[in-house]
């Protein structure tokens, strides 16, 4: 099975609609980990690793994201998948 990584910076109404939980809740029914942040300057930061369809699925939910946000850019870069991670969670500065 192909594992991929990919850095995602949503901008928009992202925070404060419940973008961190959804996704957390998204990631977790698709069995991708990682970890969704918000950022001091609106935007909401995240990072996915997983098998490559299921993070094609979540990145592509992160252009619409939950029913009250306002998406209007996603800025997404592939990296090299690391596996580091155990699980999905929001990560507090």
């Amino acid at each position: 099975m192909n594992k991929v990584r990919m850095h995602v910076f949503v901008t928009g109404i992202v925070q404060n609609v419940f973008f961190r939980v959804n996704t957390v809740e998204r990631a977790q029914e698709l069995g991708v980990t990682g970890w969704v942040k918000n950022l001091p300057d609106g935007r909401v930061e995240v990072v996915f690793e997983g098998p490559k369809e299921n993070v094609e699925k979540i990145v592509e939910w992160t252009k619409k994201g939950p029913l009250d946000a306002g998406v209007k850019n996603v800025e997404i870069h592939q990296e090299k998948y690391s596996g580091e991670f155990n699980d999905f969670k929001i990560k507090y500065n």
